[in-house]
């Protein structure tokens, strides 16, 4: 007959010091050992733990009344310069991690206020209002701290995922992603997630983890408030929403940062008791790295539905190497395996010393869903809509002389160089007009080698911003097989702007 327990056989066994508590990574080991029925015998309760970065988070802060009172809501606030969402009351504002500071760009943002909120420094507080009959101020500046303020809640939208992806890049550009920095030429992989001490990989089924479900967050407690937006169970990737108050945390497991070359976000810090109820959740706890896949994203293609390249366990991602066409590529994860380790041996601790009770469930959250993408109206005009077709090209042994007379007779500033069908570099107008008197002969001395590209099916605006960082006004336009097929230009890209307007 297969063993039950329940939440509340749990919480006794624990306020009589007799309940058994194993970390998500001991409870593996002991399955593998002894099988999920022996473990589910033994074990009552498993602890897990992740600390990432996590975007979709924030805090909402209660100012109370200045004297005479402001009404902030519906006007401006900005926290060390970075802007706050006003539209609540009247000195409730909403702090979002990914807000960029107005004078520092993405150096500090959201999540750097609330890290320095936790840490207890003063926070500046600029606010501007339209000013109302019962709040008649319409201007205050002022410093605070956490201690300062009435409520600081941290609410977090969407944390916690199940399991996320592992990204790599086949482009021949350095990308900056949420994922980190993506090199070229699938040089390196990123990967999210500790494994299987991601407290949703524990309990898959969402049997323990529902509305109510009491959590370690960020050094404090808080709990789940509701199926986190983008909740995707029906592929595994569940998340989930969480609150709580930022008075009970410590700056160890709240950190703001910023994602190099694509913003600020927060590092959270969760863990969640899973209560091994019968032998389905000890099976479920007892997955190891080797048993948890992962889907490995092609992140060099421009689109909502990036490539998956092939699935891969953490197992294999924390090695340090996969395998991506027969070659080895270094991984590097982007969530810390030590800090997640650290919150689940606190909440073992807690749970060990009777200061962690496990909370019911009020309501489960949902196992099914459609997963929707958003509603577009407005067609993306790609790079083959707005390129040059007609190309005017060289050879590496072609004289500048050459070069000049085709820029000029055919009132170009590009010219890709060619070389056996293939693009090998390019020479613009700017390139000739300065090697002149320098004693340079062909365009193989003067062209630049490493090209940046576009390709034919990208959106426009991607290769505008790439033009824009490179600080180039053109680039050479390939298609699926690598072949030279257009150019696109900056007024090319301006023409179709107008044309938008």
């Amino acid at each position: 007959m297969t063993m039950q327990k329940s939440i509340q056989e749990i919480n006794e066994k624990i306020k009589r010091g007799e309940a058994v508590i194993l970390t998500a990574e001991e409870m593996v080991e002991l399955v593998q050992s002894k099988g999920p029925q022996q473990a589910a015998k033994e074990v009552d309760v498993v602890t897990t733990g992740t600390f990432g970065a996590m975007c979709s988070s924030g805090a909402f802060l209660n100012f109370g009344h200045s004297d005479p009172p402001i009404k902030l809501g519906g006007g401006e606030a900005f926290l060390n310069d970075v802007p706050a969402y006003t539209g609540l009351a009247a000195v409730d504002v909403y702090i979002g991690a990914t807000a960029i500071s107005r004078s520092r760009g993405m150096e500090y943002g959201g999540g750097h206020v609330i890290e320095d909120l936790v840490r207890g420094l003063e926070i500046e507080l600029i606010g501007r209002a339209y000013g109302t009959d019962c709040y008649p101020r319409r201007e205050i500046r002022t410093l605070f701290t956490l201690e300062d303020l009435n409520q600081a809640i941290l609410c977090n939208p969407r944390n916690c995922y199940q399991t996320y992806v592992a990204a790599t890049n086949s482009s021949d550009q350095t990308l900056h992603t949420y994922m980190g920095m993506l090199l070229p030429n699938f040089g390196n992989v990123n990967f999210a997630g500790s494994g299987c001490l991601n407290p949703l990989t524990r309990d898959p089924e969402y049997r323990t983890i529902g509305i109510g479900t009491r959590i370690f967050i960020g050094g404090g407690t808080g709990y789940v408030i509701g199926a986190g937006t983008q909740h995707d169970p029906q592929r595994g990737r569940g998340t989930l929403m969480v609150k709580g108050d930022l008075k009970q945390m410590s700056p160890e497991f709240i950190r703001g940062a910023t994602m190099s070359g694509y913003g600020c976000t927060l590092f959270v810090g969760i863990g969640i008791p899973i209560p091994i109820l019968d032998e389905r959740m000890a099976s479920n706890a007892g997955k190891s790295n080797q048993e948890i896949f992962i889907d490995l994203l092609d992140y060099g293609v421009p689109k909502r539905e990036r490539p998956v390249l092939r699935k891969v366990s953490y197992a294999e991602l924390f090695s340090g190497k996969v395998e991506i066409n027969g070659k080895e590529v270094p991984t590097s994860p982007l969530s810390s395996l030590k800090m997640s380790r650290k919150i689940a041996d606190i909440l073992k601790k807690w749970i060990e010393e009777g200061e962690f009770l496990l909370s019911e469930p009020v309501e489960r959250l949902p196992q099914t869903g459609v997963f929707k993408s958003m509603k577009e109206i407005q067609i993306i005009p790609k790079v083959r809509d707005v390129m040059t077709k007609k190309l005017i090209t060289a050879r590496p042994q072609d004289s500048l002389v050459k070069a000049s007379e085709l820029i000029k007779k055919h009132s170009i500033d590009h010219l890709p160089i060619v070389e056996k069908g293939k693009l090998v570099g390019i020479v613009t107008s700017w390139d000739l007009a300065t090697s002149i008197g320098l004693g340079k002969r062909t365009l193989a001395e003067i062209m630049t080698r490493e090209v940046v590209v576009a390709r034919e099916d990208e959106p426009v605006d991607i290769v505008a911003k790439r033009l824009e960082q490179h600080g180039i006004s053109g680039a050479p336009v390939l298609n699926k097989k690598g072949e030279l097929v257009g150019i696109v230009t900056t007024d090319d890209i301006s023409r179709l702007w107008g044309r938008r307007r």
